[in-house]
């Protein structure tokens, strides 16, 4: 094979077989004739309003789209309410003894709401909110783990017309006193603590860290969950269960305009000052609620649905959360770590609870298939009928284990392409309808435009990479950052003009005109003045029989401008021997190109990894670069980067030794 990358991706793509939708599947898919793409293309305004009619609406929009790049209103005039949307139609309507969560902690301690209890709740802590001084407007930051009352407080704070900012329960201390601060919160909503791999973590003592860095913050108010003592700041600190349960269980919602803000989710880690993506509520729930009832093929009369993330992240809010509950489905909600206390964890809970759909990330399935085949095939997976993919590109190698080991061949997967900056799924199979490709995003969704351009913004040709930009305005975009309406300009809306979003993530369509990510662009090495994505070389690493998983970054290098160094964990019983390292380079220079043979191999026990599954690529740059790992506060693993850490530096003074000729 030769060492041009885009004809390598070209004979990829010709390798990839296509998968149709399972028949009997496809017999009832809820999208299942072609002509709806077209139709959502001619006439993509007139779509989405028929996609909002399936919410109920206190008064109806009087425009579909106001749009004014980079800044859109949709559903003008409109008013709602999410929480009403998500809870009180369905029991109005019957469905009150319906189980909206069937809860689990780690621990093993279960619970579960229906949707007419779940709506009690969340009255009694809107109830508690307003209580505690919270009105229309204000800004309510969540510091909780995946417990019941996290969505609660959510949909509570929906329920009021506040706007709620969940901050990811594994950040640190200061990662939640910056967003407390961007966000200008005064009321605090945490937990004594949570459960992790067996280990409780310390939750209100971070918060009490965070709250002493700002003097916003006069109302804190505290979950009880492990029953690990705590400090209760008195005037300031409440405890959850005696607030809410003091309250009635009557609270009408507030109506609500389709612009008035739903909530701000911060994308920055730890690094810079975060950008608090803003979402709205109109055009935010019609987008979730229809993406996941298309895109999932969800039949609320018999699904149970697994969306396997964590609710502090957008995937979490947009399909634990807010979609699900908008189409009446029944979900599990999951506390702790899917490997724990042993690796069967989450077959165990998909054969229990006969759990139908499934969502997880690409990191999780490849983990899983590090863990071994026979973990999955120990439980009773008959349920599952659909299986979706979220966070990044799939590896094709990771697709067909999905498909065969966990779909048992009969399921289609929905490998989806999205961002906490546009709010819902915008490139999907769609599950009834379309022909698979193992590691392809696939088409966009009905009424969406992604269009792959070169640095001109043209449009590119068939097989070559591009970035990838929407050229169409969607009804979950975000609206700004929040406070900065210039950042919101410069970072999105600058690069290809006001009109047209750039997503920050390279793509290509292939001959079918499917198309393909290939990470984000800041992800592409440039090498030997060729532009290589760390997704592929990743794939054709994990391509390899011996390799689980893998992650690749870029290094500083006077003779090509930039060397590849690869980080690979080894699957099953494969183990480190003397000539792995140039065996794995030789694999990726046949299935790519000698362009892309990593100069650097290092094989780990672990990656690190953020607590939702995610690598922390910027992590191993730093390494890469021969730096010291950043801030490692976001990881499930430190250990993880510390031994690699000992293991680059010594496999790189190794090299460096006289003698060694390589």
């Amino acid at each position: 094979m030769g060492s041009d990358p885009q004809s390598a991706i070209a004979s990829l793509d010709a390798r990839s077989e296509r998968v149709p939708p399972p028949e009997a599947f496809a017999a009832t898919a809820r999208v299942r004739d072609p002509e709806v793409l077209r139709r959502a293309d001619e006439d993509w305004q007139g779509w989405w309003a028929e996609q909002a009619e399936h919410l109920r609406w206190l008064r109806p929009w009087d425009r579909v789209l106001h749009w004014d790049p980079p800044h859109a209103q949709w559903f003008v005039g409109g008013r709602l309410n999410v929480a009403d949307n998500c809870l009180d139609r369905h029991v109005e309507a019957g469905h009150g003894d319906q189980v909206a969560f069937h809860w689990e902690g780690e621990p093993g301690d279960a619970r579960s709401l229906t949707y007419a209890e779940l709506r009690d709740e969340v009255a009694r802590c809107a109830n508690a909110l307003r209580e505690l001084g919270v009105g229309k407007g204000d800004r309510v930051n969540v510091y909780l783990p995946m417990i019941p009352e996290l969505p609660v407080v959510m949909l509570a704070c929906a329920r009021i017309g506040a706007i709620h900012s969940v901050v990811f329960a594994g950040f640190s201390a200061q990662s939640l006193t910056d967003r407390i601060e961007d966000a200008g919160s005064r009321v605090l909503v945490t937990a004594d603590g949570s459960y992790r791999k067996g280990r409780t973590v310390p939750l209100k003592e971070a918060a009490d860290d965070a709250m002493a860095a700002t003097d916003l913050v006069d109302a804190c108010l505290v979950v009880r969950r492990t029953g690990d003592p705590v400090a209760m700041e008195p005037g300031r600190d409440h405890w959850y269960h005696e607030v809410v349960g003091r309250q009635d269980a009557d609270c009408p919602p507030e109506p609500m305009d389709a612009e008035d803000v739903l909530f701000i989710l911060y994308t920055s880690g730890t690094t810079g000052k975060p950008k608090g993506i803003t979402h709205t509520t109109g055009g935010y729930l019609t987008q979730v609620a229809s993406t996941a009832r298309l895109v999932f093929d969800l039949q609320p009369d018999h699904d149970v649905y697994w969306c396997a993330a964590d609710i502090g992240w957008v995937t979490g809010h947009s399909y634990i959360v807010y979609g699900p509950l908008a189409n009446r489905v029944t979900s599990l909600l999951y506390e702790g770590a899917p490997d724990h206390p042993a690796p069967d964890r989450l077959w165990e809970m998909v054969a229990r609870h006969r759990a139908t759909i499934l969502y997880t990330a690409p990191t999780a399935i490849r983990a899983f298939m590090r863990a071994g085949p026979e973990h999955p095939a120990a439980h009773d997976l008959s349920s599952l009928r659909l299986l979706g993919s979220v966070g990044e590109p799939i590896n094709p190698e990771a697709w067909r284990w999905y498909h065969e080991h966990i779909g048992g061949g009969r399921c289609p997967i929905v490998d989806t392409w999205w961002q906490t900056e546009t709010g819902a799924i915008m490139i999907t199979p769609l599950p009834g309808l379309t022909h698979a490709k193992p590691g392809a995003a696939q088409q966009p969704f009905p009424g969406i435009k992604p269009v792959v351009v070169d640095d001109r913004g043209d449009p590119v040709a068939p097989g070559e990479g591009g970035y990838l930009t929407l050229q169409r305005p969607w009804p979950a975009m975000l609206r700004t950052i929040w406070g900065d309406d210039q950042r919101y300009r410069d970072t999105y809306w600058s690069r290809f003009g006001s009109d047209v979003y750039f997503a920050g993530d390279g793509a290509k369509l292939d001959e079918d005109g499917d198309l393909w990510l290939l990470g984000r662009v800041d992800d592409v090495m440039n090498v030997s003045g060729h532009r290589l994505s760390t997704t592929e070389v990743e794939s054709a690493l994990v391509d390899h029989p011996a390799v689980a998983e893998a992650a690749v970054s870029g290094r500083a290098d006077a003779l090509t401008g930039q060397a590849i160094v690869a980080f690979v964990t080894l699957a099953g019983e494969a183990e480190e021997h003397d000539g792995l390292a140039d065996e794995l380079r030789a694999h990726v220079a046949d299935r790519i190109g000698k362009l892309a043979r990593p100069a650097e191999l290092h094989v780990a026990p672990d990656l690190p990894k953020t607590r939702s599954g995610k690598i922390m690529r910027r992590l191993l740059t730093d390494l890469a670069e021969g730096r010291e790992p950043g801030d490692v506060t976001t990881l499930a693993n430190p250990d993880a980067i510390r031994a690699l850490a000992e293991r680059t530096r010594q496999a790189r003074a190794a090299a460096r030794s006289p003698g060694n000729s390589e």
